[in-house]
């Protein structure tokens, strides 16, 4: 029963997550909302929420801010890893869509797989040479539908693809000692906070225009859905992992983009040609390749370590 509740976690997750892209797709393409503009207010009531929340449940919510180490670490994720992922998500479906967005998005494990061999200065193993080679050619034939001769996606947009899966790289390797050091409830709260806060500055927010087009009901419905739908996604994400492994989770995840290409079949007429299609699929086996081999590594590694001991 346990296993079965993770699974329908990480599916319901991923599902909520795809869904928040296609949203955002239909608000940027429908309203002069911009990118700035909806993250700041996003991740600042998202963040504001969850530590309010920890605060009702009795958290000291402002001890990781009073030590200067994890106080720098934290403000470095929030705006590297927090806002450089959201917003060069949020890009990546303003100049292409909510599908290719989501796609390009797990190409991040091809550079955790080069950071992590860079680092140890060796050549990634044989399984992950083989998951990058895939993984590539899945994205060679989503982005081009086969033809050397055709990108169908702007540079723009292959651009902020490319930056979404260094930030979601980046947003996946280095808060490991934060979250383990303190909640992760907490160092995902600060971190959308203080990420929106700074995105808010930047853009002097204040001064918008479009704080007007905020104000229609229809638009405080949809803002709500996406913050309670993204806020939902990533705590049943993170929830899965108390019942099922890492590799299911990424496994299951893959539900993401489908569910992503079917509403944005059904919402926007939106369809992947048959070879990129074929490509999409190619992206997620060798992703998931990817995350198994990287699991049965460990699981020999440990094995040959007790057996030397």
């Amino acid at each position: 029963m346990l296993r079965l509740k993770g699974i329908l976690m990480i599916v319901t997750g991923a599902m909520l997550w795809g869904m928040t892209g296609s949203i955002t797709e239909w608000v940027l393409a429908n309203t002069a909302l911009t990118v700035p503009f909806i993250l700041t207010i996003r991740m600042m009531i998202a963040g504001g929420s969850i530590l309010t929340y920890l605060a009702i449940k009795r958290a000291d919510i402002f001890t990781v801010m009073k030590t200067p180490y994890w106080r720098n670490q934290l403000i470095i994720f929030s705006i590297i890893g927090m806002v450089g992922l959201q917003f060069t998500f949020t890009m990546a479906i303003e100049t292409s869509n909510a599908i290719v967005a989501t796609l390009l998005q797990f190409s991040a494990p091809i550079f955790v797989v080069l950071y992590v061999s860079f680092s140890h200065k060796k050549w990634p193993p044989r399984y992950q040479m083989l998951g990058i080679a895939g993984t590539l050619i899945g994205l060679f034939l989503l982005l081009t539908n086969g033809s050397v001769r055709s990108l169908l996606v702007s540079r723009e947009a292959l651009i902020w693809g490319v930056a979404v899966g260094l930030t979601f790289a980046f947003y996946t390797l280095y808060p490991a000692r934060l979250m383990k050091e303190w909640s992760v409830l907490m160092i995902v709260g600060w971190s959308m906070l203080l990420g929106g806060i700074v995105l808010g500055l930047v853009n002097r927010v204040w001064l918008s225009e479009e704080w007007q087009i905020l104000a229609q009901p229809q638009m405080i419905l949809i803002l709500a859905i996406l913050i309670v739908f993204g806020t939902l996604a990533f705590l049943l994400f993170l929830g899965s992992l108390n019942y099922i492994s890492a590799v299911e989770t990424s496994i299951l995840s893959s539900v993401e983009p489908l569910t992503v290409m079917v509403i944005s079949v059904i919402w926007f007429g939106t369809m992947l040609q048959s070879v990129q299609l074929m490509g999409a699929m190619i992206m997620l086996i060798f992703v998931t390749w990817l995350s198994i081999g990287d699991k049965k590594a460990t699981v020999e590694g440990r094995v040959a370590s007790q057996n030397n001991s």
